[in-house]
């Protein structure tokens, strides 16, 4: 070993003044990477507590909590995810399953304290707590913390094109437009098994969908069940909650999709097109649920109509062991969607396979039978022990202009296409409406015309007092009817029917309209003065509205049932309505006109009426 010389000391000395190799920290900051993963910062106004993250963190550092100041909505909880620093490996899974992208990580990595508690931390960012982030020439790292934190520092965030999951859709396989406004054959192809199963996979189970449906149905669980290739098990849990699965597979107004958390930045889950895979995939619905009816409790329920509402309750109430009679005046059940959505939407079949299995079930359907008419409403209340209406929105309405006596009416004509004989249509149509029933009329009207007068030109036109962002049909809806050639006229009203000298209408005149609602969101029209034109058309359709037939209800005893400033029956908790044992629910109760809805009504009012019959 060599000996050491007490002047190796001084040796050293030669790099007191030479550069550091090193960083002088805190006094030279030294910049992290661009992508670097330190705490975290949420953006509370885009997060939707769908709780993914928290799902996902291998360390189970991060806890949903609920957060007073905020409201939940569908599609967004009031609750926002916590950090444990004490946990976190700052792995960043959590952000790249963010479907918003709300949650990134910054380049902040400093958090001193004695106090352990400070580590479990609710994130914000500085778009939404101003208060903890600062500006550089303020911004001080010898304070430093999860309360002092550099403005505009942002590190890890998500890309999309890394994501642990997948924002595009499987396509749904359907009928180009040039093919399918040839005939009624239904438009929507349907998922392969294959398909359905990658589709299924997008799902992430976060929940929101479920407490966005009006019936609360399972639908992470039946989505499950749908990527384990297991259908079967997929109808069980469908049916705990829905059961008209063919018919809302097609028509469901999805209210699920519209708060699914893939929404943000990519496609929701086609949950809607899920469930008619799982419909059409079950060829016997009564083998696969092995449902029966419960034990008999001697009680009787008069059903009034046939639609998703009264099917549902029908339904939930047979299983509950009670005897349950259905009325209604069509050849067939469904109701109003039975006679409505065209063929290419929803095909008969599919409708008779829902009431059917409901039917084997042991519930009474008396067909072709008008309350009313061929049994009294007032028999009906001696009879059952208690009476639900779901009758739905069974007249058309009329602009009431001049000369309008001369036009068609939208449920008319749609239930003589659907059920009857087709109607003889001209080669000018004009359809005024621009709602969902509206682009039934002008897409049947089309189909018909092409049917009808095949190689002539022919043309449907539509008007609608609303502008194409006030239009209240679905946006699927009006690019459908524009892919099929229906020519759109909106922001103009109705004014007169045209007609020839030999009264035979010649075309609509109409004025262009300044604003639909007034300043209170009310419906009221302003028009402009002297601008108008005229649409040709030999047949005008009106589609403006549907409106409820209480005719067969007693004046007596309507005079009796309340209604609510909306004109909609009024229901208590357990939907009863203000005549005693009188249930009620569906379009002339909700504001939302759709199936789902009135399942949902109808879970309530089976359990009110449960209740009702057990109490007397």
């Amino acid at each position: 070993m060599a000996k050491s010389s007490l002047l190796n000391p001084l040796k050293v000395a030669r790099f007191l003044l030479g550069k550091p190799k090193t960083t002088c920290y805190p006094f030279t900051p030294k910049e992290p990477a661009l992508r670097y993963r330190g705490f975290h910062l949420n953006d509370w106004d885009t997060c939707t507590g769908c709780g993914n993250c928290a799902e996902i963190c291998p360390n189970d550092a991060i806890e949903m909590i609920e957060i007073a100041e905020l409201e939940s909505v569908p599609g967004m909880k009031n609750e926002r995810p916590r950090l444990d620093y004490g946990r976190c490996c700052f792995c960043g899974l959590c952000v790249d399953i963010c479907p918003p992208g709300s949650l990134r990580l910054s380049r902040d990595y400093f958090h001193i304290h004695f106090d352990t508690g400070t580590f479990v931390f609710t994130p914000r960012d500085d778009k939404t707590d101003e208060e903890k982030f600062v500006p550089d020439e303020t911004y001080s790292v010898l304070k430093a913390s999860l309360s002092h934190r550099k403005r505009n520092y942002e590190g890890f965030s998500s890309d999309l094109d890394y994501a642990l999951f997948e924002p595009e859709r499987v396509p749904m396989p359907e009928l180009p437009p040039r093919e399918r406004k040839l005939s009624f054959v239904e438009q929507v192809i349907g998922y392969s098994k294959e398909e359905a199963v990658h589709e299924a996979a997008r799902c992430l189970g976060c929940g929101l969908c479920e407490d966005a449906c009006p019936a609360h149905m399972k639908i992470s669980d039946y989505i499950l069940a749908v990527y384990n290739d297991e259908p079967e098990e997929s109808l069980r849990k469908i049916y705990e909650d829905n059961p008209i699965p063919a018919i809302c597979g097609r028509l469901c107004m999805k209210h699920c999709e519209d708060a699914c958390a893939l929404r943000l930045r990519g496609e929701p889950v086609a949950i809607r097109w899920l469930k008619r895979f799982v419909s059409d995939s079950i060829r016997d619905y009564k083998t696969v649920l092995e449902q029966a009816p419960g034990q008999p409790t001697g009680k009787k329920v008069g059903v009034v109509g046939a639609g998703p509402g009264g099917l549902s309750v029908a339904y939930f109430l047979r299983l509950m062991g009670h005897e349950v009679v259905v009325f209604d005046e069509l050849e067939g059940g469904g109701g109003m969607i039975r006679v409505g959505p065209p063929r290419y939407r929803l095909p008969l079949a599919s409708i008779d396979k829902d009431v059917d299995y409901i039917a084997s079930l042991g519930v009474d359907f008396r067909f072709n039978t008008r309350v009313g008419k061929d049994v009294s409403f007032e028999g009906l209340r001696q009879e059952f022990d208690a009476v639900y209406l779901g009758v739905g929105l069974t007249k058309s309405r009329s602009t009431g202009v001049e000369n309008s006596e001369k036009c068609g009416l939208a449920l008319d004509f749609l239930r003589r296409n659907k059920t009857d004989r087709p109607t003889a249509v001209t080669k000018e149509i004009v359809v005024i409406g621009g709602g969902n029933v509206a682009m039934d009329v002008a897409r049947e009207a089309l189909r018909l015309q092409q049917i009808q007068h095949p190689g002539e030109k022919t043309v449907t036109r539509m008007v609608s007092l609303e502008d194409w962002d006030e239009m209240p049909a679905t946006s699927e809806e009006v690019e459908e009817a524009r892919e099929e050639g229906i020519e759109f006229n909106p922001a103009w009203g109705p004014k007169k029917v045209l007609l020839d000298d030999g009264g035979n209408i010649k075309g609509l005149l109409c004025m262009k309209v300044k604003s639909v609602f007034d300043d209170e969101g009310r419906f009221a029209p302003t028009f402009r003065e002297g601008e108008e034109m005229v649409l040709e058309g030999t047949m005008v359709i009106e589609a403006i509205g549907q409106g409820p037939d209480f005719s067969f209800v007693p004046e007596g005893e309507f005079e009796k049932m309340e209604f609510t400033a909306m004109r909609k029956v009024s229901v208590d908790e357990d939907g009863m309505t203000s005549l005693p044992g009188v249930f009620a629910g569906g379009d002339i109760v909700n504001i939302n006109l759709d199936a789902v809805t009135a399942i949902a009504d109808a879970k309530i009012a089976s359990e009110g009426i449960h209740r009702w019959m057990q109490s007397k």
